[in-house]
């Protein structure tokens, strides 16, 4: 029976390697996010600096979570087993949890989650204990630590509206201050910003570094023998007044003397300063669980007490870690960093939600975003009839974009994420984490870093109208995910700790198991996707300026597109015939995907025309007409794998041997046709144009005949109307996919 709790004690370890690897992927966008969106510094130097923070505050960390312990349930009401089972539960279903948002892109809070799942396998296990002994269920205030656990919800979500309308304010004033040409502003005005963002970073790292560290517990005679941490709660006014006029006059130095550029010393102080703070605060919530659960168990195991005798009150007080395993976390969450595919896709998503410019949208647009951004435009217009014309002017002024003149008179905007957003976002972000910090509020790092990025987006009219509602249907998404992450904490750890309740033996072996299969099933399900992404025939935008080029780069577009759309068709032909649902909900899946790609390309239309050469305007309309066939080609092809899709799903009857040899026939004729046409692109021989022509012009002589054939069976055998329908819309579906297809080559045949 002793065994268990040794095996319990060593999965929770491997757990928590686990968790710290999801973990950093997760939350690696709090800190990469603004430095990264700026591109003030290369990309190996904002590694190197977030590295060196996370090593420092993974050092400094306490290294003991508090809240594991103590802060959500009474441990003096539980017994050695039941602070086992809850342990085991946590850490089960956080890494589940974090590596699901992590596979999905999305930012979430690992704070939310240990926190849920504490309080979901307390009260399950609570419950369990209170069922066996009869005693009533209002018992249960008793081991939950409902005050504090009520505090850190509150304070975790709160931080959501605060960091989004703080985020928002700041970057509006800032922008007021410096405009886009903050560059050319007066010396004093980036000394002043400098001073501000400068002490608001220093405090930050002073607040959650080195009041964590064991130096700061030490009294010193030059401050009155008060410990650091003490003079750092006393003195806040002081230490930040002293520090804004030390900073001021060094960013006036480094300014006006060095030649340095504030703005980007601000960024890499800022990075540094909340990788500090996220490896000093989440750290704790990756090895906390683990930490506690092995000095439970070393304190049983001196006891020589039966489990289910030996009661938790140990848990009350404070244990520090030993610095060697807080070293060995540090290094396993820098490596993390460096080589984790998934912490890049989760600072894309909040890039992608924050850019000024234009980008992919991820997120479609729902009733509530389009009801904010509706509801955000009327106050605006009311704004500006209240408002007087002459600061309207002056704000305009300050949000005018700089743009740079190039050749043939053509002008481009700069990117608009530039370093003062960037600083901003780090800025109020350590400002408000020191805030909570001072006055022992919990909060969720994720949720203040993300939404102090969204309010200075808005703030800094990144959400124009051409992207306010995906942007905004982005961010609900999000945060939308982040309750969900509540919700699903919560009731996902309750049902592990009843679970393994049940028959501890069992079920955390069954437990483990499950977990350790599905992190490589999503594991190898996302290393599957991105060598997808890299190996597929992936289109292109235009950038060229001539018609010669747009000629060029259309052929490339035109021939990745007929090799999918071929593979598309032969697998949906191949799906009907076998009824295999699989491979035609594939096709699907892949012709959806067809169908956005070609849609970029229709959006940036307004972008290629601006582009073109004054001499070569006639190649946009040229690039239009090619995108137009190449959208007809697809929506046909999506169509015929739609209709094949439905008819299976539905379970209706099966295409007749001849129907299925008529349309496997044509498919035969197609492939071979799409195989031709897509080689005279590669090889860019137009004069073999016309001879293609010819046989697509056979090849729909020959759809029309099977056509015929299947009105006479219709007259006389066919029985069946699903598959008459069926038959005729896919014959009907490749009549146009034809015509498309030789809409597109005449326009080479005319070019060429």
């Amino acid at each position: 029976m002793d065994n268990i709790y040794l095996l319990m004690i060593i999965a929770l370890a491997v757990l928590a390697v686990a968790d710290l690897v999801v973990g950093v992927s997760n939350d690696a966008v709090n800190f990469l996010n603004s430095a990264i969106g700026s591109k003030a510094i290369s990309f190996r130097t904002i590694m190197i600096v977030a590295s060196l923070g996370i090593a420092c505050g993974a050092i400094f960390s306490s290294g003991m979570m508090e809240v594991a312990r103590k802060g959500i349930f009474n441990p003096g009401m539980f017994m050695f087993e039941d602070i086992m089972i809850i342990f085991m539960a946590v850490m089960i279903t956080d890494i589940l949890l974090l590596d699901f948002f992590n596979t999905l892109g999305m930012p979430t809070s690992t704070t939310v989650s240990i926190v849920f799942e504490l309080l979901g396998a307390a009260v399950a296990v609570a419950m369990v204990k209170i069922g066996a002994n009869g005693e009533s269920f209002s018992e249960l205030s008793n081991y939950i630590n409902t005050g504090t656990a009520s505090k850190i919800i509150f304070g975790i979500f709160l931080s959501v509206l605060v960091a989004f309308s703080v985020g928002a304010l700041v970057q509006y004033l800032s922008r007021l201050l410096l405009s886009y040409n903050f560059e050319k502003k007066p010396v004093w005005v980036g000394s002043l910003f400098g001073g501000v963002a400068l002490t608001a970073m220093v405090y930050f790292i002073l607040m959650k570094g080195i009041k964590g560290a064991e130096i700061a517990k030490e009294q010193f005679d030059f401050i009155g023998g008060m410990t650091i941490k003490d003079f750092l709660e006393n003195y806040v006014l002081a230490i930040v007044a002293v520090s804004f006029v030390i900073w001021s006059l060094l960013s006036y130095v480094f300014i006006a003397i060095l030649k340095t550029n504030i703005y980007k010393l601000i960024i890499v102080v800022g990075t540094f300063a909340l990788a500090l703070a996220f490896a000093g605060n989440d750290l704790v919530n990756f090895i906390g669980v683990p930490m506690a659960a092995l000095e439970s168990f070393n304190q049983w195991r001196a006891s020589g007490i039966d489990a289910s005798l030996f009661s938790m009150e140990v848990l009350a007080g404070k244990v520090e870690t030993p610095t060697i395993l807080l070293f060995i976390a540090g290094i396993i969450m820098v490596a993390t960093l460096w080589f984790s595919n998934k912490a890049k896709d989760v600072v894309k998503t909040s890039l992608d939600l924050s850019s000024q410019g234009e980008t992919k949208e991820r997120f479609q647009p729902n009733f509530l975003s389009r009801g904010l951004v509706r509801g955000a435009m009327s106050a605006s217009k009311y704004l500006k009839l209240v408002t007087p014309q002459s600061f309207q002017d002056k704000v305009e002024e300050q949000f005018e974009k700089p743009v740079i003149e190039l050749t043939q008179g053509k002008t481009h905007e700069l990117p608009a994420f530039d370093m003062v957003r960037a600083a901003v976002n780090l800025m109020v972000a350590g400002v408000l984490i020191s805030i909570a910090t001072s006055y022992k509020l919990p909060l969720s790092t994720t949720y203040v870093t993300f939404m102090v990025a969204m309010g200075t987006s808005l703030a800094d009219r990144a959400w124009g109208s051409e992207s306010a509602v995906y942007r905004v249907a982005g961010v609900l998404n999000v945060i939308g995910g982040w309750f969900g992450t509540a919700i699903t904490a919560f009731v996902a750890a309750a049902i592990a700790a009843i679970l393994i309740s049940w028959n501890k033996e069992v079920m955390v072996p069954i437990l483990l198991l499950i977990a350790i299969l599905l992190l490589v099933r999503n594991s190898i399900k996302h290393i599957n996707k991105k060598k997808e992404a890299q190996a597929e025939d992936s289109l292109n935008r235009s950038e060229s300026k001539s018609v010669q080029g747009v000629i060029e780069e259309s052929a490339d577009n035109i021939s990745k597109v007929l090799k999918r759309v071929s593979k598309i068709n032969e697998d949906t032909i191949n799906g009907l015939i076998n009824q295999d649902l699989a491979l035609l909900k594939k096709g699907r899946k892949t012709v959806e995907k067809l169908e956005t790609e070609i849609e970029d390309l229709q959006n940036n239309i307004f972008y290629f025309i601006k582009n073109l050469d004054e001499t070569s305007v006639s190649a946009s309309t040229f690039y239009i007409d090619v995108i137009g066939d190449l959208q007809d080609i697809a929506q046909s092809v999506g169509f015929i794998s739609k209709v094949s899709h439905k008819h299976i799903n539905n379970n209706h009857k099966a295409l007749k041997k001849n129907q299925l040899k008529e349309l496997k026939q044509i498919s035969h004729d197609l492939t071979a046709l799409f195989a031709k046409t897509r080689i005279a692109f590669e090889t860019r021989e137009f004069d073999q144009i016309s001879g293609l022509l010819e046989e697509k012009q056979g090849l729909l002589d020959e759809v029309s005949v099977y056509a015929q054939k299947q009105v006479e069976r219709t007259r006389t055998t066919e029985s069946s109307p699903k598959n008459t329908t069926l038959y005729f819309s896919i014959l009907l579906e490749t009549e146009d996919l034809i015509k498309a297809t030789i809409s597109l080559l005449e326009i080479y045949a005319f070019k060429k």
